[in-house]
């Protein structure tokens, strides 16, 4: 009675043992695999080929929220939300998101902010950066005025039509 696959020998999904020269194959489609998870951001894949199964998934980040089975309809929030966020989500000169990602407030780490709260911006001009799927997305001013409040962390999560400035 066989425990399982030897250590030069694996199963496919039918349970017919594969060969070494078969791992190795299979140790390419999993290489494969993983590296098109580095690129596309996606965090599972799961391929079939020639009855061999292979899942490759990236564990998530135990700093982000894992929402319950008990948590009903409710969606996952990546960033605290301030407790005047509704009142700030409805005040004239918001700068919302556009999209869900993560917000910069300098063009790379380590150089000068965009802007800082006090800075007189002109309609177009660059805010900060939002990265979604690893591009980096400039958000402009919509309108002329100067910055009297920014609401978010530099690096942090953000959802779309989350308030990130205030623009007076």
């Amino acid at each position: 009675m066989s425990r399982g696959p030897k250590k030069n020998e694996m199963k496919n999904e039918s349970g017919a043992e594969t060969s070494r020269s078969s791992t190795e194959t299979y140790d390419e489609v999993v290489r494969s695999l993983a590296k098109l998870l580095d690129e596309t951001g996606v965090t599972e894949i799961e391929v079939e080929r020639g009855g061999l199964r292979v899942r490759v998934a990236r564990s998530i980040s135990a700093h982000l929220p894992i929402p319950s089975i008990a948590a009903g309809p409710e969606p996952l929030r990546t960033s605290p939300v301030p407790v005047n966020a509704v009142d700030l989500a409805k005040h004239p000169g918001v700068v919302t998101s556009p999209m869900v990602g993560t917000a910069y407030r300098a063009p790379e780490p380590g150089a000068k902010s965009f802007v800082e709260v006090g800075t007189s911006v002109k309609a177009g001009e660059t805010l900060l950066i939002i990265e979604a799927m690893k591009t980096m997305n400039q958000i402009p001013a919509p309108r002329s005025g100067t910055v009297t409040q920014i609401l978010f962390e530099d690096a942090q999560p953000v959802e779309f039509g989350e308030p990130l400035m205030i623009i007076e």
